[in-house]
């Protein structure tokens, strides 16, 4: 009876302590349940039958300045690499977006927004036509089918389809395109200009989302060929590489082009004296028209700028292969104060991202002053024609940072803006410290975590980066987009896996998914199969969850009651977000330990202790010493005697 007895004492004694222990394995197990095809591997690489489809654009359009009104035909030579048959295809039809009755117009705040646009017509089509003939095709909002006469052969089948279309071009368009008058005329800035195709892939077939304003876009990839014809002394500079200079600049101007090409230096083209000479030479003359063509190749998408008000200059970009490209601002004189160190930011975010991530594959990178206040797309940025110092190195680089997320690695920005957006929050930061010398490194915001963890992990409205971005409350986007995944990097580089193993990896995928469309899971798989680590506790707690971290010293005693034999400290995790602890510990014979202990040292509880190799009383020991993880409570971070 009394063993028996003593058995029920000692098995009450392991069920209480047992009670203690909060069991972490859920928060370790794999996020997704991923079963690796032929088109995508586990290794998150694509797979050996990896496919997508291809669009190759030919576009003539006009740029009515009179009317403010675009006239185009764009020739869409599609290519169908799927395994599957395709009975119909499916374009987006993004200026339908600013009609009075589009669905983003009914999703927008009542009281206005950033995404909100001018009320415009949308798209007016004139005809369309496949392989020559009269297509039967349903627009629906900012999508258009079109049915084709037969389904298109799978692995390799072609078809061409022909649009003629026109749009006003709206004043203010959602922040990603417009037009804003200065004094010498008006300046516009061309996005989302011609009928492009959906995207087909072996995720979710036909990818049809609206287009609502806060989500972006998701494109093909395909060469361009496209020319823009404008009133006489309207400049048009657009994605790509100009094909005929000799036609649409002076002999001055072109001596200009050709020496900046060759120069570090920003050399100017069109200075502001000559944009006042040559409007006033066209108040005298006949005005004519002129037409620029530009070739953009393997790219998912064009815009270009065109005003009559614009100062033009350029420099040489250096690119680590000895291959050269041309940074170009163009601006109005109003913007001049800030703007004339423009091409020397573009240089400078374009050279940084080509030697530390991947090199730059366009012929140009153009900047343009304007109504929109930061837009990017392939080659090309719009930024807000007011900003100077600070300001515009931070847009300026954070546009040009896009071309490499998603301009290169062409993820779906209507569903996942994060893995564009958070991206690039995250090598923003790097380049911002680099650039002359650290001359705007008190900019870069996410040297401020710390400050914003409170906002971020307590906030009553708080949502995970996960949420597609037409969903976010409006102002949790930044949030949610930008600042925690740009973060969340931060953390995988400087804290969980130290920057070789983060930056081969990182430098993996792009190579990896470089014009490709990469999903989430392909992104966790790649940078877990590089750098050797299980992150799913990761990528759960911060991109699925809105978990805070809290860890806290508790309690310090010494080996046998002896400070020559070391310490056992005593922590806790007290909220719900696992991290590795990184410790300063502080000897009273002057010694300082920085120590980190793994993740897994939370596997089988929210408590842990930990033998410290010290040899003297300890005066200090601080959890998170550069307060680089965003604790919500860093006064428990420390313990002192």
């Amino acid at each position: 009876m009394r063993r028996l007895t003593a058995l029920f004492v000692l098995m009450a004694l392991h069920l209480a302590a047992w009670a203690q222990i909060k069991n972490q394995q859920p928060k370790f197990d794999k996020l997704f349940d991923f079963r690796a095809t032929p088109y995508r591997s586990a290794s998150g690489f694509p797979g050996p039958e990896y496919w997508q489809n291809r669009a190759d654009y030919r576009i003539e359009a006009e740029l009515l300045t009179d009317k403010h009104r675009l006239e185009g035909k764009v020739t869409i030579d599609y290519t169908n690499n799927s395994p599957d048959a395709l009975p119909f295809v499916w374009l987006q039809l993004d200026q339908n977006k600013f009609k009075a009755d589009s669905r983003g117009t009914a999703t927008m705040p009542v009281e206005g927004g950033r995404h909100i646009g001018s009320i415009t017509n949308g798209y007016e089509l004139k005809s369309v036509k496949v392989n020559g003939k009269e297509a039967q095709y349903i627009v629906s909002d900012t999508r258009m089918r079109i049915d084709l006469a037969a389904p298109l052969a799978p692995k390799g089948g072609k078809t061409t389809i022909t649009i003629e279309y026109a749009f006003d071009i709206p004043e203010y368009g959602a922040d990603r395109m417009g037009r804003k008058q200065f004094e010498h005329g008006w300046v516009y800035e061309m996005a989302q200009w011609y009928p492009r195709m959906c995207v087909y892939d072996d995720i979710s077939g036909w990818n049809v989302e609206p287009y609502l304003g806060a989500g972006e876009f998701y494109l093909e990839y395909g060469d361009f060929d496209y020319k823009i014809t404008v009133p006489a002394g309207v400049v048009v500079i657009g994605s790509g590489e100009l094909q005929n200079p000799k036609e649409v600049y002076s002999a001055e101007e072109l001596k200009a082009w050709e020496k900046a090409q060759n120069s570090d230096k920003t050399v100017t083209i069109i200075s502001a004296k000559d944009v006042e000479k040559k409007i006033k030479m066209l108040e005298r003359a006949r005005r004519g028209k002129v037409t620029w063509h530009y070739v953009m190749k393997n790219a998912r998408d064009v815009a270009f700028g065109a005003s009559q008000a614009f100062i033009v200059d350029a420099a040489r970009i250096n690119l680590p292969s000895g291959r050269k490209a041309l940074a170009i601002s163009c601006y109005p004189h109003e913007s001049m104060k800030g703007w004339q160190r423009s091409t020397e930011y573009t240089k400078a975010s374009i050279e940084h991202y080509s030697t530390m991530w991947y090199e730059y594959p366009y012929p140009t990178a153009v900047n343009v002053a304007g109504i929109v206040a930061g837009m990017e797309y392939p080659g090309v940025s719009f930024c807000k024609w007011s900003d100077e110092g600070d300001d515009l190195w931070g847009v300026t680089d954070h546009e040009f940072g896009h071309n490499w997320f998603p301009m290169i690695v062409g993820n779906n920005e209507r569903l996942y803006p994060w893995m564009d957006e958070g991206f690039n929050t995250f090598i923003n930061h790097y380049s911002t410290i680099a650039f002359n010398n650290g001359e705007y490194k008190q900019s870069d915001y996410l040297q401020y975590a710390s400050r914003l963890a409170g906002y971020i992990f307590l906030s009553p409205n708080r949502e995970p980066i996960a949420t597609y971005p037409d969903v976010v409350d409006d102002s949790n986007l930044g949030i949610t987009a930008y600042f925690k995944p740009g973060y969340g990097l931060f953390l995988l580089r400087e804290v969980i896996l130290g920057p070789e193993r983060f930056d081969r990896a990182f430098r993996a995928y792009i190579n990896a998914w470089a014009y490709k469309h990469p999903t989430p899971i392909d992104f966790f798989n790649t940078i877990e199969n590089v750098a050797g680590e299980e992150l799913d506790w990761f990528w759960r707690g911060w991109f699925y969850e809105t978990w805070a971290l809290d860890q806290a010293v508790s309690k310090v005693k010494y080996v046998d009651d002896d400070p020559a034999k070391g310490a056992i400290v005593a922590l806790e995790n007290k909220g719900e977000l696992l991290m590795p602890v990184v410790m300063e510990v502080k000897e009273e014979n002057g010694k300082v330990h920085r120590l980190q202990f793994s993740v897994e040292i939370w596997m089988k509880g929210n408590t842990k202790e930990l033998r410290l190799p010290t040899t003297s009383r300890i005066s200090a020991i601080t959890l998170d010493p550069d307060k680089l993880m965003m604790d919500i409570n860093y006064g428990n971070n420390t313990w002192t005697p």
